[in-house]
């Protein structure tokens, strides 16, 4: 993307204003991002600051958009859905799964309490640190995507950003009793999201919705062989 002047810096402002709005019009509105902290924080946050700059121009695009190290910016239905779901209070302390840019972590940032943001993808760290420099309450940490952050825990809520095939069990005890997962899923290739809450029983996922979601790594169920 070429630098901005002076005079177009304005003028490239209001033009992504414009394509956020659309966004939540068109893309998030007429399909069950109904929870008005969400949609007020979507509308509100521009998505191209937490974007590589070869992609910002195309950040409101409702497809999955290219990221370093094979990975993909998740589809801001995805998020919208997996965050309304979520039902984010005040006091939460969250773990985000997959920051990639910071995009989720910033959104979460003013609907909870605290954020703990997992990165594992150097570049992305790296971009989401800068994006989120200025939002207290967030803790960006560098590591596997399915490790977490243990130290930090134990979670009222976490939120995978992304496809998983399963969720390790590491992960879930980060969890308090009685706190909730949203997730995408992914099974043979087909995505749909998910969410979840920790029992005493145990904990297990229910389906919500079939969207395209960005399929995050480390996550593959261990395969058996048969012979």
């Amino acid at each position: 993307m070429m630098a901005l002047t002076v005079d177009s810096a304005p003028a490239e402002a209001n033009r992504f204003e414009t394509m956020r709005h659309a966004m939540v019009a068109s893309q998030l509105r007429t399909n069950a991002v109904n929870d008005t902290r969400v949609v007020e924080a979507m509308a509100r946050l521009p998505r191209e600051d937490f974007l590589p700059e070869e992609h910002r121009a195309i950040a409101y695009r409702d497809t999955l958009l290219p990221l370093a190290g094979g990975r993909r910016q998740n589809l801001p239905l995805a998020t919208g859905r997996l965050l309304t779901a979520a039902d984010v209070r005040p006091t939460d302390k969250v773990l985000l799964i997959g920051a990639a840019g910071g995009y989720s972590a910033a959104l979460l940032a003013g609907l909870a309490n605290a954020v703990v943001a997992v990165e594992e993808e150097a570049s992305l760290a790296t971009l989401a640190r800068t994006a989120l420099a200025a939002y207290a309450n967030v803790e960006l940490v560098e590591a596997p995507l399915a490790a977490g952050n243990a130290q930090e825990g134990p979670y009222d809520l976490i939120v995978v950003d992304g496809a998983v095939e399963e969720i390790p069990a590491a992960l879930l005890d980060q969890l308090k009793p009685e706190g909730r997962v949203v997730t995408g899923v992914v099974d043979r290739g087909v995505t749909r999201l998910a969410s979840g809450r920790r029992t005493e029983g145990g904990f297990g996922l229910s389906d919500f919705a079939d969207i395209e979601c960005a399929i995050l790594p480390g996550f593959e169920r261990l395969r058996t062989f048969q012979f």
